[in-house]
């Protein structure tokens, strides 16, 4: 595959832009708002963990914002029906036929807020949404206008009324990000900035269509042979940890990543290469991601729950012993 001889200055102009109109309003938080935008160029949804109040939703809308897009924030609850999401087909009684309404999944940046409220038939209409990028509605097929991108977030902590998540749902998610707090300066300047209530203009800095161009100039970004297999060798740990000598860790995943782990591995160090200006991956860029790719990907067993063993302390555990190029 080729390289760029250098990455043009207008591919650092469009993210130094848009990381400039989300600190408009968002205080601290780079974490959260770098690995958004990992997704948003990749073209992977995310999900989003933490407590009400911080600012996941208010990143979220600033980024459609700056760069121009649609945006529909839909709220999940026990009793939302598929039609309330995908849209559904009405009897039109003055033509006699029936005719399709659309619903608010047909934009191109969807927060999924507390995702986990909604029941199984929820989550499995937004199945087709998420992998195939289309919506069928009547036996008629409908393209999703890209770029599309779902971005859900949950409580960790309240679970009643909550419904856990099918595997296959989550299995689509690209990264899911554990949000947590402030520190005490930032909480203190997001007090300044947000107490007297007053709105915080954002500016449109890119459009959607700049957006899908970075996204093809961030295949084309270079990934060593070396690397690949850093990443295949990551994943097939969490599989069978035995033979990357983690012998300790197989009574206590009970699966391992998806082969989509992989996929998103490679595409997500290659967005964050971009976002840091570079030209190639780097074992660091794998490494940076792979908690985010991962985490929701390895099922633990009874046995590491009563260890109290978490998969985010697995990929620790498989990113520490497999070798790094």
């Amino acid at each position: 595959m080729a390289t760029r001889a250098s990455t043009p200055a207008a591919d650092t102009a469009l993210v130094q832009s848009i990381l400039g109109e989300v600190a408009k309003r968002v205080v601290g938080q780079d974490y959260m708002v770098e690995r958004l935008l990992v997704g948003l160029l990749a073209g992977g949804h995310v999900l989003l963990e933490g407590l009400p109040g911080l600012a996941k939703t208010l990143t979220v809308k600033t980024i459609a914002e700056a760069i121009q897009t649609s945006f529909q924030r839909i709220q999940f609850t026990p009793d939302l029906l598929p039609a309330d999401v995908l849209g559904t087909q009405i009897f039109d009684a003055a033509t006699g036929q029936f005719r399709v309404k659309k619903g608010p999944i047909f934009a191109n940046i969807i927060l999924a807020d507390e995702i986990n409220r909604a029941p199984a038939k929820v989550q499995a209409a937004l199945l087709e949404a998420m992998q195939e990028k289309q919506v069928t509605l009547g036996g008629t097929t409908y393209p999703l206008t890209e770029p599309f991108l779902v971005l859900a977030t949950q409580n960790p902590i309240e679970q009643e009324g909550t419904y856990t998540l099918p595997e296959a749902q989550v299995d689509r998610f690209m990264l899911k990000l554990r949000v947590g707090y402030p520190s005490r300066s930032e909480e203190k300047e997001i007090m300044r900035r947000m107490a007297g209530g007053a709105p915080i203009p954002v500016d449109h800095v890119a459009t959607p269509a700049a957006i899908l161009d970075a996204r093809r100039r961030i295949t084309e970004i270079y990934l060593d042979d070396r690397v690949m297999d850093y990443i295949v060798d990551i994943v097939t740990a969490t599989r069978e940890p035995a033979a990357a000598n983690l012998k300790d860790l197989a009574p206590l995943i009970e699966y391992g990543a998806s082969p989509r782990a992989t996929i998103f591995l490679a595409q997500g160090a290659r967005a964050l290469a971009f976002l840091r200006g570079r030209n190639f991956v780097t074992p660091d860029d794998v490494k940076s991601v792979a908690p985010d790719v991962l985490r929701h990907r390895i099922l633990t067993t009874y046995e590491a729950e009563a260890e109290e063993v978490t998969s985010d302390a697995i990929v620790l555990r498989v990113l520490a012993a497999v070798e790094s190029p």
